[in-house]
């Protein structure tokens, strides 16, 4: 039975790939990735050409029935993202319910993930949190918002640098004394890790200027607030 493996790719170094992840890139027939470009860079780091088919948010349909036809040829194919694990906050969601649906195998190949990786130095003591991936931009941000303020658990989510500013303006003005921690360039040079209330944050990103990165923000439980 042809295979679809969804593979975990580094989130910033890319030594961080898994031996099993390689060798899962070296035996399909066709990788599916989000950047063409990006993936060229990883494969070419490790000395491995594939056929490689775009299946960003805009061409994830036409990508999927593509799919569909090289799994039903009997080739096993291969799906990444730019960075981290497939699926989660990132495209491939709608092409792995296709391939199942159509009684092909689907394969996990785990690794890197921004938010296990954020979790991981957190410190945490509490079990449980919300994972709400990107925050809509306009239409039910402050629905969002508002759902933030009133979780008693831990809430993690995912923001651009171009509204990481905005997001903290937002927590400040629901959450002002709740401990947030930012995680950015997680696992490459410049990793950094910041610790305050919504305002400090939003002060420190002020001083520091343009924002370089996707961000894991992290909000505390209020009981560790």
């Amino acid at each position: 039975m042809s295979t679809l493996y969804v593979v975990a790719t580094p989130i910033g170094n890319l030594e961080d790939i898994t031996l099993r992840a390689l060798r899962i890139l070296k035996a399909v027939d066709v990788i599916f990735c989000e950047d063409t470009r990006v993936t060229s860079k990883l494969l070419a780091k490790y000395e491995t050409e594939k056929p490689l088919v775009r299946c960003d948010e805009k061409a994830e349909g036409k990508a999927t029935q593509r799919a569909l036809e090289l799994l039903e040829e009997g080739k096993d194919i291969a799906l990444v993202s730019d960075a981290g694990t497939p699926g989660i906050s990132d495209p491939g969601a709608r092409l792995v319910r296709a391939v199942r649906a159509a009684g092909h195998g689907v394969v996990a190949v785990p690794g890197p993930s921004a938010l296990s990786a954020a979790l991981s130095i957190a410190g945490l003591t509490e079990n449980e949190f919300v994972f709400l991936g990107f925050l809509p931009h306009k239409k039910g941000r402050q629905t969002a918002i508002k759902s933030i303020a009133a979780e008693e658990r831990a809430v993690i989510l995912y923001e651009s640098p171009h509204r990481i500013e905005k997001l903290m303006s937002e927590l400040a003005a629901v959450l002002p004394e709740r401990e947030t921690m930012l995680f950015r360039e997680l696992t490459k040079m410049f990793e950094e890790v910041l610790v305050g209330t919504p305002q400090e944050l939003w002060a420190r990103l002020e001083t520091d200027g343009s924002a370089r990165g996707e961000f894991v923000v992290l909000i505390t439980p209020s009981q560790e607030a």
